[in-house]
């Protein structure tokens, strides 16, 4: 039995209610809550810091269900890993930087959504001229490993916007989830 917790990390904007990622997260709950303890963070609704923090020191994973908004996490996300990232608690200075996180021990998966179709990535003639997803992601993992946090494979949805396909979505994450996290 492991401790996880899943951040919601939507954000809110008049074409984007965050239905999808709510449904990839109530999904991910109702699975790993049969095997394991899960605790949730939903950012939009609000959040204590200390609290957050202490979720962070319980959880041996941390599941972040996020959109990808402009290449990036949305600002309510960032604004949280700012604010929750204490130096002290989750990191501290060392001889080498990027070789102080504290969480050690501790793992991490990225479930993201993109309106962008999954052709754009993995070939050279597309958008992301090559990169698959951990490479088009890499500078989120940079921010995970700072803290001492290691990764698990990260999960996708694409094209959610022009071509949702949420029972496909949502079986795909089951797979996944029982491939990373029920090792």
């Amino acid at each position: 039995m492991k401790n996880i917790l899943i951040i919601n990390g939507h954000q809110k904007y008049d074409s984007s209610e965050g239905r999808l990622n709510q449904t990839l997260m109530d999904t991910m709950v109702g699975f790993l809550s049969e095997k394991n303890q899960v605790k949730t963070s939903i950012l939009q609704q609000g959040y204590n810091v200390a609290e957050e923090q202490q979720k962070f020191i319980w959880a041996d994973m941390v599941i972040y269900q996020t959109p990808i908004y402009w290449f990036s996490v949305p600002g309510l996300l960032k604004t949280y890993m700012d604010q929750v990232y204490a130096y002290g608690l989750f990191f501290k200075g060392s001889d080498q930087y990027g070789k102080g996180g504290l969480l050690t021990g501790k793992k991490y998966m990225f479930s993201v959504t993109w309106n962008a179709p999954e052709k754009a990535f993995n070939d050279r003639a597309q958008f992301f001229r090559g990169a698959d997803l951990e490479e088009a992601i890499r500078h989120l993992h940079r921010a995970q490993e700072f803290i001492g946090l290691q990764p698990v494979k990260s999960f996708a949805c694409y094209d959610v916007v022009k071509n949702p396909q949420i029972d496909t979505f949502t079986s795909a994450l089951i797979a996944h989830l029982e491939e990373v996290v029920n090792d």
